[in-house]
């Protein structure tokens, strides 16, 4: 009941992201790293990703599909990882300290979580809860 809670729960966070990459792209590519070759349309495809990562993570019929979006968010999730790491590093550079430490810390510490949920949820591992 609680890996079901959470996984709708991870859903809607994930939806939530996909919508707004799409409707208000301009935060996502203010702290996309210049490596990265055509951000608008990275950031175009990444909430396109996340819109239907949710929603196959969610959904009941196929378990195996389930299972498929969940290693795709974890992965996607590892991806973005240097776009996280790029905004923290941009605001920690400006006079005032952007969003702080209070805002970047937990949110580097929730990157390895978001990966876990998304495998646990989706039925891809039950580490560590498994029973022994």
């Amino acid at each position: 009941m609680i890996q079901a809670g959470l996984r709708w729960l991870l859903g809607a966070f994930y939806a939530f992201a996909g919508y707004m990459h799409l409707a208000n792209p301009a935060p996502f590519l203010a702290i996309m790293p210049g490596w990265v070759p055509a951000p608008q349309t990275v950031v175009f495809w990444t909430g396109i990703a996340e819109l239907l990562g949710a929603a196959a993570l969610v959904q009941w019929a196929n378990s195996s599909l389930r299972r498929a979006a969940a290693v795709g968010l974890a992965l996607y999730a590892i991806c973005v990882f240097p776009a996280n790491i790029h905004h923290f590093a941009l605001d920690m550079a400006r006079p005032d300290g952007g969003l702080g430490l209070a805002y970047h810390i937990p949110r580097m510490i929730a990157q390895p979580v978001l990966v876990w949920l998304a495998l646990w949820t989706g039925g891809v591992t039950d580490w560590p809860l498994r029973r022994r």
